[in-house]
């Protein structure tokens, strides 16, 4: 599969079935990962596999009711940083971008090995710290729900893709321009 194949098949579907997570799988997720760029290679991303389904059951309990579906995930990523591990240039907070970067290759590595990651950002970052033993100076970023698609729940909203904002509104050549101009 290509990278232009990934992207194109990468979704963020809801409807799961289990999968078998091994230990090959989350090499491949964890070495994705670890190859994302960094400001200076400082490399903050850090990430909590939960597969095991007692853990999975007490993360479950962190989703808001929204993210319900996240409960049939076969693991969930826990991705957290803190900006002292990375580049802070005035404003400019980079672990936040570097944790972006880390998890879309581990998006698009998921995608290449046939499985649903869907990143959240509806659940208490406080459970899942209490949960996982995540030190107080650390922000839970996002959490990945992993798992096989489910083509045979009432999935029609998840077969078309969702509309994207066409590409005259998301980028512009030399300078910016208001949208009616």
């Amino acid at each position: 599969m290509t990278v232009e194949q990934a992207i194109e098949k990468r979704r963020a579907y809801r409807l799961l079935k289990p999968v078998d997570i091994t230990d090959h799988i989350l090499e491949q997720l964890s070495r994705a990962a670890q190859l994302a760029p960094s400001c200076y290679n400082n490399q903050p991303w850090r990430f909590i596999f939960i597969k095991t389904r007692h853990l999975l059951n007490k993360i479950f309990e962190a989703l808001s009711p929204g993210n319900a579906w996240g409960k049939k995930a076969s693991l969930i990523i826990v991705v957290y940083g803190k900006k002292e591990d990375d580049c802070v240039i005035k404003e400019r907070e980079y672990y936040l971008f570097d944790l972006g970067l880390a998890v879309s290759a581990i998006l698009l590595q998921a995608t290449e090995l046939e499985l649903v990651a869907h990143p959240i950002a509806g659940f208490s970052p406080q459970k899942v710290k209490e949960t996982t033993g995540i030190p107080g100076e650390y922000t839970v970023i996002t959490l990945i729900i992993i798992g096989a698609r489910d083509k045979n729940g009432d999935g029609e909203s998840e077969e078309k893709r969702p509309e994207r904002h066409p590409l005259s509104e998301i980028y512009y050549i030399d300078t910016y321009k208001e949208k009616n101009e």
